[in-house]
């Protein structure tokens, strides 16, 4: 087999990508095959409205990757490729159907005047849990951030009591397994503060009545109100092209347009892999596969029937649909002009309605009242449109990834050919209900169903832009199947990584950074 390397890698998402930078930061020789024509995954920018105006594909929030240990490591030398960042102090606010809105903002007073306006009661208990999210916060990221093997759980659990002793200990327990809706309701009054902290949620595929939920829209939250959010400089693949090129500098390569057709394995131990043009390359020490889980039972073409049948079971989220628009300028919300200041708008008016979507969308159907997230990139970042003009990022939540039918029952069309179009208008009356007059302000739009994310990138299988539900039957310990959480498989030398592998899904690089990390004995 032609080009040795130590170790071969399947995708170029930014998964893929951190661990082979770490891998061959510690001397190792990688080469980093993509079936796409260019790097990134989910992660990636391009002018798909109108020249000039440039639009995140499906990630916009880098929060996590600025914030993540691979990126503390690696900042330096990826900011010295060009990575950069801009801080966003307005990360988030939800607008409602009746002209009111909450959000969140670096400045604790503003945050506190916003949900004071709805809820006074609401505005103390915002500050008591900001007052001790120092306290609560290593705990947190701490789990998240561990290796999900025995012994590194039972080094934190007893890091934990030691912390917390054994009443806080469980009663961190039971948050853990909180459903958004339980502690929101449990910890806020009023239904604006509810929904939008529950919004979050759904993000993660957590919808308000999904047990497990609870920590995502606390930690977003109280993580907005502390740092705010950081989006990339000109595009979110200000990341993927300062990893590619630093990949390349330390030697590694990094190829696009090269289709996996096979993992080459025997004996129990795999070897390399063959592309779609019958190359074969080499893998000296270990074949790393950024792929979903289903689609590594095609690649090797068997493992064991336990194994093998745990991938075919895992279960995605259902999809979103992407609308990319380029504007004449920025919404004017129902609510204000401060909504204009926010890096999301998010349009999702109660829990019970994103509980419904939710179950509509997992059924098969259209959603009658999809939610909405509306990306205002522009506002922080002006180089990504011509002077004075903007980008909308608006991601659609819920999108069933086969349509078995519309909710509303005014789309007849079964297919994402067909139903594209009625489902985006839909989704933008939605938007044009809570800014009147955006539509006028469209100068494109460019839509992207979830058939069509899974044909750019099969690990979003359905349009899922998480990899796989989070659920607790397929989180922690069990991401993707029990035993492997750390991405070994039953073959020697093969292992899997991306966003279906614990920690799971985000910009933050978290399973190709400990896959690499395990692998080079660090």
């Amino acid at each position: 087999m032609a080009n040795d390397f130590d170790a071969v890698l399947i995708g170029a998402g930014h998964n893929t990508l951190a661990a082979a930078l770490h891998l061959s930061a510690r001397g190792w020789k990688v080469g980093v095959f993509e079936q796409a024509g260019v790097a990134g995954g989910a992660v990636k920018t391009g002018e798909y409205t109108l020249p000039g105006f440039r639009h995140d594909w499906a990630a916009m929030n880098l929060s996590l990757f600025a914030g993540s240990a691979f990126f503390q490591r690696y900042g330096e030398e990826l900011g010295r490729h060009g990575c950069a960042f801009v801080p966003v102090d307005r990360p988030f606010s939800s607008s409602f159907p009746d002209g009111s809105w909450v959000g969140v903002s670096t400045d604790r007073t503003e945050t506190l005047a916003a949900i004071r306006a709805v809820s006074p009661r609401d505005a103390e208990t915002w500050t008591r849990l900001c007052d001790g999210f120092g306290a609560e916060a290593p705990h947190l990221f701490g789990l998240l951030g561990s290796p999900m093997r025995f012994r590194a759980l039972a080094y934190f659990m007893f890091k934990t009591l030691r912390a917390k002793g054994i009443g806080g200990t469980l009663d961190m327990g039971r948050f853990l397994l909180s459903s958004p809706r339980a502690w929101l309701e449990e910890t806020f009054e009023h239904p604006h503060v509810r929904a939008m902290l529950g919004a979050w949620g759904m993000h993660l595929d957590f919808a308000p009545d999904v047990a497990g939920g609870a920590m995502f829209p606390y930690l977003e939250g109280m993580a907005g109100q502390a740092f705010g959010m950081v989006i990339g400089q000109g595009g979110a693949d200000t990341v993927t092209r300062a990893l590619v090129a630093a990949i390349k500098a330390r030697g590694g390569m990094v190829e696009t347009g090269a289709t996996v057709t096979r993992i080459l394995h025997q004996g129990g131990r795999a070897s390399g892999i063959e592309l779609a043009d019958s190359r074969r390359i080499a893998a000296r020490r270990a074949v790393i596969a950024g792929v979903a889980p289903r689609a590594l039972a095609r690649l090797t073409r068997g493992t064991t029937p336990a194994f093998d049948g745990a991938l075919q079971t895992f279960r995605h989220a259902p999809g979103t649909m992407m609308i990319h628009l380029a504007m004449d300028a920025l919404p004017d919300w129902r609510a204000g002009a401060v909504l204009q200041r926010h890096a999301y708008v998010h349009l999702a008016p109660s829990l019970d309605q994103m509980a419904r979507t939710y179950a509509q969308a997992l059924a098969g159907q259209l959603p009658d009242e999809p939610i909405l997230v509306v990306g205002q990139p522009t506002v922080f970042d002006p180089s990504r449109a011509p002077e004075g003009k903007h980008v909308l990022w608006v991601q659609v939540r819920m999108a069933p990834g086969t349509i078995a039918g519309d909710a509303k029952g005014e789309i007849s069309a079964t297919g994402w050919a067909e139903a594209a179009e009625p489902f985006a208008e839909r989704a933008l009356s939605i938007l044009e209900a809570h800014a009147p007059g955006t539509r006028a302000k469209i100068l494109a739009r460019r839509i992207v169903t979830p058939v069509e994310l899974e044909a750019d990138n099969p690990n979003l299988v359905g349009g899922d832009q998480v990899c796989g539900s989070h659920h607790l039957a397929q989180h922690f310990l069990f991401r993707p199947v029990r035993g492997h959480a750390d991405g070994s498989t039953p073959i020697a030398n093969l292992h899997l990584t991306g966003a279906a592998v614990w920690p799971g899904a985000g910009t933050g690089a978290g399973p190709g950074f400990l896959l690499a990390r395990k692998l080079a004995g660090n």
